[in-house]
């Protein structure tokens, strides 16, 4: 599922943003004009806290900038940037982008290399646009430090931010080659541009920050290491390298930017901030049950089994509760369907089971269920349980005993079964987007998706989605032919103007899924029928997941074939193998970090890897970048170069009044080609067989 950006702006304003206590940065460190935390022009060695999430707005006479800027690590910092050139046009040809102003992509990076202490300033390496087309391409060592309300800057840098040359390049003294830098950049743009890195004219930059004693209002002054003489916008003159400014802070989700930079230049910006970390939404639900020593049942036999099953589903979130004995254990099966946090789940089950089993039960088994897969087995010493909720003595406290196990095939005898809903449906929006094309700086669409699906047995269903139009401007999609340079790529997504035109309504999605758990670490499954709005075929994915470890592999293999967009119904003449070998890795020494690795066929037919990088914050959103490069050429994939993308998962209990798992995606891509496409496969093993917390 995706859904609008708007998603976005409601967790910015809706959640305030605790801050640092310093007397001197009560708010943490400021964004600059290009996005990323720094002074105006120009960056500083400083980060912002783990989790602060920016999208900024800056607004002078020849550049428009928009950026979102965000601090996965405490160490690391991520810039994504759109400028406008106000100056130029973004192609010649106005039968294909109209009178659109030229749109610059960029990537900034940012790392610190050691922390600040008492004497040693903090010390960051950066880059500036470092996957574009080198129209601000530039690199810099900087360093910061703070002596009361004021934040020392000095740094080096290179590339555009050094067009003033106030120094030698250290390198020349290396080779000559160092002194020179290629003002070309690759054909298609987009890629990483590696070979100018520190080349060419230097520069000192530097500044200062004062924290005025009016806490909402910061003042900065600028040494500018750009004397403007080299501008993609055209001729920029400048009077002083001298920038002075201010930013205040509106709310504490909104920071305001004014700026008189080269002598002869008003800057206006604003930011919104947030904090992954940090949202929290309270929830309207019921409270925990509480311990009732003495309204517990004799014997297993005097057990409401079936009260039992209806407070595990209403209280404690467990979808069609089933329950067994063996022993002296109860073992519980379900879906969780309610709360994300494992422990709140776990607790309120353990209560539960506290009340409505004997004393003679001294142990509760829980296993998440997914689907037909049985992912965990909580174990719960129910004594403990009940030793903990009662008056306790001081100095003597008691703690619950649990501990989380693979989930082994259940061997006790059924108590009670539920009986599960054959017929299930929901209603859920939809935002198919494209941001940053040629033909228009913004595509969309907007619709409804019904879903709708028939469960025929445990392990096999029925799935559909039909998908209503609302609102699209994909008629502005021009691409009608490939490159003229290099082999022509079969059209596999760049058709998508003529599949979003085709009808207001859409049959996106039937298909018959088989879902089989070969032992506890072992997973599959395989499908068949119309698998997404462009293809239809047949497909299988196997997954290995060993419990209680970082990593997990899986294979899908697929044949498709490209569904005819006249007629979404039937087939066109293309059709494709495709299939990956995915490897999954969390990463253990940074905390919520995951690495995927796929590498495979692609729908073109063409060959390559595709790198997906991911940050789970406390709050559990997850943001996260993925890039593909497959045997396909930057002139045959055209402008671009290569596939890449962000995403961000967002939990709906951080927005809604009840706790719920459910969460959307949201998905950037800044254009649509047809290299290193995958399959929009409606599941995935590693999803299904995901475990709590979320």
């Amino acid at each position: 599922m995706t859904y609008p950006k708007m998603t976005i702006l409601a967790l910015l304003v809706s959640n305030a943003v605790s801050a640092e206590v310093d007397q001197y940065n009560p708010f943490g460190p400021s964004q600059s004009d290009f996005g990323g935390v720094g002074l105006l022009q120009m960056p500083t060695a400083r980060m912002a806290r783990v989790g602060e999430f920016s999208v900024n707005y800056m607004d002078n006479e020849e550049y428009r900038r928009w950026s979102m800027s965000v601090q996965p690590l405490e160490w690391f910092e991520a810039t994504l940037r759109y400028t406008d050139v106000r100056s130029r046009l973004y192609s010649n040809d106005p039968n294909f982008s109209g009178d659109q102003s030229y749109k610059d992509k960029g990537l900034d990076m940012k790392f610190r290399l050691w922390k600040e202490s008492t004497w040693v300033p903090i010390v960051s390496l950066g880059v500036r646009d470092l996957m574009g087309t080198g129209l601000f391409d530039s690199e810099y060592v900087v360093a910061s430090k703070r002596v009361g309300p004021f934040d020392f800057t000095l740094g080096m840098g290179w590339g555009n931010m050094a067009e003033s040359g106030n120094v030698q390049n250290p390198f020349c003294t290396l080779s000559d080659a160092w002194c020179s830098r290629d003002s070309s950049y690759s054909s298609g743009g987009g890629k990483f541009e590696f070979g100018n890195m520190f080349h060419g004219p230097a520069a000192l930059f530097g500044g200062i920050e004062y924290q005025t004693p009016w806490d909402p209002l910061r003042l900065k002054l600028e040494y500018d290491g750009n004397d403007y003489s080299n501008e993609f916008a055209g001729t920029i003159s400048q009077s002083k390298a001298v920038n002075v400014g201010a930013v205040y802070r509106l709310t504490n989700y909104l920071d305001t930017h004014l700026s008189y930079q080269r002598g002869n230049t008003l800057m206006w910006g604003v930011t919104l901030r947030t904090n992954f970390n940090d949202l929290y939404q309270p929830h309207l639900d019921e409270s925990r049950p509480t311990y009732q020593s003495t309204q517990t049942p004799e014997t297993i036999a005097q057990v409401d089994w079936r009260s039992f099953a209806e407070k595990s589903e209403t209280n404690a979130g467990w979808n069609e509760p089933s329950f067994y004995t063996e022993k002296d254990a109860v073992i519980v099966v379900g879906e969780q369907q309610k709360y994300r946090d494992r422990d709140e789940a776990i607790t309120r089950t353990s209560l539960l089971a506290a009340n409505q089993l004997p004393a003679t039960v001294k142990s509760l088994h829980v296993v998440e269920r997914q689907r037909n897969l049985m992912v965990q087995e909580s174990v719960i010493d129910l004594d403990s349980v009940r030793e903990t909720n009662v008056t306790q003595v001081l100095g003597q406290e008691k703690s619950v005993q649990q501990h989380q196990q693979k989930a082994e095939p259940i061997k006790g005898s059924p108590r009670y079964v539920s009986k599960p809903d054959r017929i299930s449906y929901s209603l859920d929006p939809s935002l198919t987007q494209s941001i940053g094309g040629p033909e228009s700086f913004y595509m969309y669409q907007i619709g409804l998706n019904a879903n709708g699906e028939l469960r025929i047995t445990d392990k096999d269903w029925l799935q559909g989605t039909v998908f209503v139009n609302l609102a699209n401007n994909f008629d502005k999609f021009n691409y009608t032919t490939p490159p003229k340079d290099g082999e022509a790529l079969p059209r596999v997504r760049t058709w998508i103007r003529e599949y979003v035109d085709s009808s207001n309504v859409l049959l996106n999605n039937l298909q018959l899924t088989h879902l089989e758990q070969m032992s506890p670490e072992w997973f599959g499954q395989v499908y068949a029928g119309y698998l997404e709005m462009m293809y239809a075929g047949a497909g299988g994915e196997v997954l290995y997941r060993p419990f209680g470890s970082s990593w997990a592999i899986g294979m899908d293999a697929n044949w498709v074939k490209q569904r005819d967009w006249n007629n979404t119904l039937q087939m066109a003449d293309y059709d494709v193998a495709t299939g990956h070998l995915t490897g999954y890795w969390d990463v253990p020494f940074m905390d919520g970090v995951m690495t995927k690795v796929s590498v495979g066929r692609y729908l073109a037919g063409d060959v390559g890897g595709t790198l997906d990088l991911s940050k789970r914050f406390d709050s559990g959103i997850v943001m996260g970048a993925y890039a593909t490069l497959t045997d396909v050429s930057a002139e045959e994939y055209g402008e671009g170069s290569f596939t890449k993308g962000i995403y961000i998962t967002i939990p709906f209990d951080l927005m809604l009044i009840r706790p719920t798992t459910s969460k959307g995606t949201i998905g950037w891509v800044p254009l649509t080609r047809d290299g290193g496409q995958m399959l929009n496969r409606s599941h995935s093993l590693y999803d299904l067989s995901e475990r709590l917390p979320y």
